[in-house]
């Protein structure tokens, strides 16, 4: 659920590369700018910190990064806070990527390459390179910037401890568990949308069709006729070995507490009502982790400290300046922007990349 902005802020820029292992470092037009060069201009300085300045130019490069990507996100550039997380961000990356020693930076640098190459092979050349002319963006700017986020991500992971990974698996061990769970969702609304029951008629025909069900009434046969989730109505209302963390919380904590092959009372979701039956549970130890597995839980260990570098030290001893413009709102537009922000705010989550994007979008199709 939203908790703030600032930590969705975080899941939509630091999650660019944690989950889509890629980013962008957008252009000022000169196709042929080295590392150096970047650093250099006659703009404004709009930001000092320990060690090194931001300019105007600079952060209006690391801007374009976001909507090289997420080009719905445009909205949030309006945003006074939202931009002054996002300086905080550059700042951040620029003063670690400076305390990398040599095997960190190379180790960054071999990383960044491989997702450099694997992300054109995924975009093809011909997409990848209207991505980035569409923010005046050079492939050098790009790997560049890319450089600079793995290493830092590098320096980050060789901070986290066995111990640490251990942790944090117990503390988030469900996010691992799997099940197959048969369910009949009675929808608030049709196939194509429109509103089907109210959520009291919902509840009604849920417990009608719980009752044929306790009668013995095939579960198959009732969620072919009954169930408006079409992505498992047609499978027998089956969802097989699934990771419960990807389902809305209330289908998810039925899948990981409900008695197993039992048939449990209806279960209220914002999308209907839910007849659930847990037909198995696979409750992962942190021996039975996957290399990969375990790398996960590392790599989420190592963006926890990053986002306490970022809320701690950096805040109260790194940065000494901020001078961000403001954002010009036109008169006759304030209010209406005003409003808008307000409603960013909620609705942040669905405009997303991967932390909460993703799970909305799993959830829509696989818990209802």
């Amino acid at each position: 659920m939203f908790r703030s902005k600032e930590r969705t802020w975080k899941r939509l820029t630091i999650a660019m590369v944690a989950v889509l292992a890629f980013s962008v470092m957008a252009g000022c037009g000169k196709k042929d700018e080295s590392k150096d060069a970047e650093n250099s201009d006659n703009s404004a300085v709009v930001a000092t910190y320990e060690g090194g300045q931001i300019t105007e130019n600079e952060f209006d490069r690391e801007l374009r990064i976001v909507l090289s990507l997420q080009p719905t996100m445009e909205q949030f550039t309006q945003l006074d806070d939202f931009r002054e997380y996002l300086i905080k961000q550059e700042i951040a990356y620029k003063y670690l990527e400076s305390k990398a020693d040599d095997k960190t930076k190379a180790e960054g640098k071999k990383k960044a390459d491989e997702q450099y190459k694997a992300m054109k092979e995924a975009y093809g050349e011909d997409q990848f390179k209207a991505m980035l002319d569409a923010q005046k963006v050079t492939e050098k700017e790009f790997q560049n910037y890319m450089v600079r986020v793995y290493t830092v991500m590098e320096g980050q992971l060789n901070l986290v401890t066995d111990e640490e990974v251990k942790a944090e698996f117990e503390a988030t061990k469900d996010d691992f568990t799997t099940a197959s769970v048969r369910h009949i969702l009675i929808g608030l609304q049709d196939a194509e949308g429109n509103e089907k029951y109210t959520l009291e008629e919902a509840l009604k025909v849920a417990n009608e069709v719980k009752a044929k069900l306790d009668k013995g009434e095939d579960f198959a046969t009732l969620a072919k006729e009954y169930s408006t989730d079409g992505g498992s109505n047609a499978n027998g209302g089956l969802y097989e070995n699934a990771k419960v963390n990807k389902w809305v919380e209330e289908f998810k904590q039925a899948a990981l507490t409900q008695p197993l092959n039992e048939i449990g009372e209806p279960v209220e979701t914002a999308y209907g009502y839910h007849i659930i039956r847990v037909e198995s549970r696979n409750e992962k130890t942190f021996e039975g982790l996957t290399d990969e597995e375990k790398e996960t839980v590392k790599t989420t260990v190592a963006s926890n400290k990053l986002d306490e570098f970022m809320n701690g030290e950096l805040e109260t001893k790194i940065i000494k300046e901020i001078k961000l413009p403001k954002v010009e709102k036109a008169a006759d537009t304030t209010e209406g922007t005003e409003g808008t922000e307000d409603k960013d705010g909620a609705t942040t989550p669905d405009t997303g990349t991967n932390t909460g994007t993703e799970e909305t979008d799993t959830n829509t199709n696989s818990a209802k």
